[in-house]
């Protein structure tokens, strides 16, 4: 009786693990969707069928940095030989939806050109296990690290530096990865000053810490706008969304906007036009 009733315990504990322990990840088919987001536990690629991005042609102010970066995507989705790229520079300016916009753009002239793959920057640890996966597909895929930076005490970056140009295996040629961030060097200026100030080498210390930047073949930056750019992303988004305000007052509402933000940027004029459609009772679609 009393193995039986051990058996009985043990068959409900099994039952009770089973139920807690995750699923394991239905396999992706990576050849039907366009767009994915990597989840380091689990190890596994979400599909996405709706990416949230606007047309590349509502970008404004930033046509040479638009120019630059959809030659070398266009080269990459023809199997040609190109860049990784760091978008860096000022909040609010385009950088992550210039990426989104110009994989939307490629793929609206020849599906399945490309697919995009989001990894955040929590799990840049799990890439190399990222790229295994991708490695082995036909595919191409541009990886997207959105707000990449870095902190003091942080050793990830050395591993992406390893996998970006130093690494034996290196990057897979059919992957190619665009990383935005606010910082030129991917980490705060107190922290490059710091190691000048308490390093034996100097020179060396600050070196090794910015050569990760150094492993992106393209530097895009992204800068404030004026008013006159500004001005020229609220007439673009106000003409595509059919918003028939005269042009002086639809200007002069986005720039009281701009005063309370305190700053004018791309963001900020999405921003006021989701606000105006709302009021005017216009969908944005």
């Amino acid at each position: 009786m009393a193995d039986q009733n051990l058996e009985a315990l043990l068959n409900r504990i099994a039952a009770a693990l089973e139920r807690l322990a995750p699923r394991p990840a239905a396999e992706v088919d990576l050849d039907t969707v366009d767009a994915f987001v990597w989840h380091a536990e689990g190890a596994h690629l979400e599909p996405i069928h709706a990416v949230n991005r606007i047309d590349l042609d509502l970008l404004q102010g930033i046509a040479g940095q638009r120019d630059v970066l959809l030659a070398n995507t266009q080269r990459f989705a023809d199997g040609l030989p190109a860049n990784n790229a760091l978008l860096w520079g000022a909040r609010g300016m385009g950088k992550s939806s210039l990426v989104k916009a110009i994989h939307a753009h490629i793929n609206a002239a020849r599906p399945r050109a490309l697919a995009l793959v989001e990894i955040h920057r929590e799990d840049i640890p799990s890439l190399p296990r990222l790229l295994d996966r991708l490695r082995k597909s036909r595919r191409r895929f541009v990886l997207f690290c959105d707000d990449l930076s870095f902190d003091g005490g942080d050793a990830t970056y050395k591993s992406l530096k390893a996998v970006l140009e130093g690494g034996i295996e290196g990057r897979p040629d059919n992957v190619v990865l665009y990383a935005t961030s606010n910082r030129r060097h991917l980490m705060p200026r107190d922290m490059i000053d710091n190691e000048r100030s308490t390093a034996i080498n100097p020179s060396e210390a600050v070196e090794e810490k910015v050569s990760l930047s150094d492993r992106f073949g393209l530097w895009l930056g992204f800068h404030h706008c004026d008013q006159d750019t500004f001005f020229a992303m609220i007439d673009g988004y106000a003409a595509r969304y059919g918003i028939n305000l005269p042009r002086e007052q639809l200007h002069k509402e986005a720039n009281e906007w701009s005063v309370t933000r305190g700053s004018r940027s791309g963001r900020v004029a999405w921003q006021f036009i989701q606000d105006l459609a709302g009021r005017v009772g216009r969908r944005l679609e």
